[in-house]
């Protein structure tokens, strides 16, 4: 039983960390205002900062939202198909905050039923499986970004509507490829850190034994 207990601790912990960084990095505004000095956007676009922001923020509201299905951008026209996707996105992403809280959960569960001894290893453990997501990924998007980027989209999506027409949806304008790439970059860099805080939080506990 201890055994399954520091297996299922280690693997909630990691999966905790993963939701926690994409969660944290889809809040993390900051990162789309830079982007948008960045890539130029008032000038590729002919809106106004001011009005780039208000629609970003809107979208963003949309997606923690836990009720409601359909966008509606404060002055941007938006397709049905764009709808779709939006909706589409939040599915997926309301899910990634329900895995997250089941995982902490899980996690806290598992770490009060574990002695010092056994968490310890967990820790490791679990900074050893957060570590090689980052290291696969970072390598991935590194190599062939891209190619990353579409089948992300066709692992997670089972339409084509991610394919955005300007001339119907032209929220597309705003969201440049690099900002995804950005986004990523950001996801695998709080992943790491949170493998870091694994192997620090063990070697705290292992000192605390000695």
């Amino acid at each position: 039983m201890t055994k399954f207990l520091k297996v299922l601790y280690a693997l909630s912990l990691s999966l905790f960390i993963i939701c926690a960084a994409v969660v944290l990095t889809v809040c993390f505004k900051p990162l789309y205002y830079l982007d948008i000095d960045r890539y130029d956007m008032p000038a590729r676009t002919g809106l106004s900062e001011a009005e780039i922001r208000e629609n970003y923020d809107e979208m963003i509201a949309f997606l923690l939202r836990w009720t409601g299905d359909q966008l509606t951008l404060p002055t941007l026209p938006m397709s049905e198909g764009g709808k779709i996707h939006f909706a589409d996105v939040k599915h997926v992403f309301t899910g990634v905050k329900v895995l997250g809280l089941a995982a902490a959960a899980l996690t806290v569960i598992c770490g009060v039923s574990l002695r010092n001894e056994n968490r310890k290893k967990s820790l490791y453990a679990a900074g050893f499986v957060t570590l090689g997501i980052p290291a696969v990924l970072g390598l991935f998007v590194a190599v062939a970004w891209d190619r990353f980027f579409i089948l992300f989209h066709k692992i997670f999506f089972d339409n084509d509507y991610w394919i955005f027409d300007p001339r119907t949806d032209p929220v597309i304008t705003i969201l440049p490829d690099g900002f995804f790439l950005h986004c990523m970059i950001l996801i695998v860099g709080l992943v790491a850190a949170g493998a870091a805080v694994c192997f620090i939080a063990a070697a705290v506990q292992k000192r605390k034994k000695m």
